[in-house]
């Protein structure tokens, strides 16, 4: 089973001032944002990663920096764990565009969105790529690793919607704010959907269990019933 800790990136300046960022250059953390960071940082300093990927965007490589510190571990970055490209709509704020007609199918039809002008996509093109990098350093990093991937609210939903076996359409459903976690984890059948949201919850459970002689395989059958929760 190979795990992916999805942290979104801590609050920005533009998260601050209700304005759309996408890839603009530029866009930095906030002083909320860089004791966010800091904070989630020290959290999962005792969580061993296999690697910390995150979106080239600097409000992201600025969070996943706060969590490589200390570690021996490069920050690798993925373009496709970016920022949807918003199009026409990036730089501006969210109380304006929520005039605009595409607002409504962006809230009630998102698979159907596409973002105005030749730098914009379609969130479906967006969920693809997302659910493809994960999919990817699932493959590269092997069934026993945990890793980190940094990225943004609207990639972490998609990928979260993916891993519910939910339609995009369904996706703003799911919440994620700044330098939460949700986590995870990919077996040979389906994906276990281990937290979401998570502003300050206890992350022990993450760390792997010391090897102890010939290791079973990790089965991939929900457990009836709910069972009895990870160990203390």
């Amino acid at each position: 089973m190979t795990t992916v800790i999805l942290l979104r990136h801590g609050r920005t300046t533009a998260n601050a001032g209700g304005v759309l960022a996408g890839w603009m250059p530029g866009v930095q953390l906030d002083e909320t944002g860089r004791a966010q960071v800091q904070a989630v940082g020290e959290r999962l300093a005792k969580v061993p990663l296999a690697a910390v990927v995150t979106s080239p965007l600097e409000r992201c490589r600025q969070t996943a920096g706060a969590v490589v510190a200390g570690r021996e571990l490069e920050l690798q970055a993925d373009d496709r764990l970016g920022e949807a490209r918003y199009g026409d709509w990036t730089g501006r704020t969210i109380k304006e565009l929520a005039k605009e007609p595409l607002w409504k199918v962006v809230q009630q039809h998102p698979s159907a969105a596409v973002f105005p002008g030749p730098e914009g996509e379609g969130l479906a093109q967006t969920q693809a790529r997302a659910v493809a990098a994960v999919r990817d350093w699932n493959a590269r990093l092997g069934p026993d690793a945990v890793w980190l991937a940094c990225s943004h609210g609207d990639v972490i939903k998609a990928v979260l919607a993916d891993a519910l076996g939910l339609h995009l359409d369904q996706f703003q459903r799911i919440v994620v704010d700044p330098a939460s976690i949700s986590v995870v984890t990919y077996t040979d059948t389906r994906p276990f959907v281990v937290r979401m949201n998570d502003t300050g919850g206890d992350v022990s459970a993450l760390v792997p269990p010391p090897r102890r002689g010939r290791r079973r395989k990790p089965s991939s059958d929900a457990v009836v019933g709910g069972g009895a929760g990870t160990p203390a």
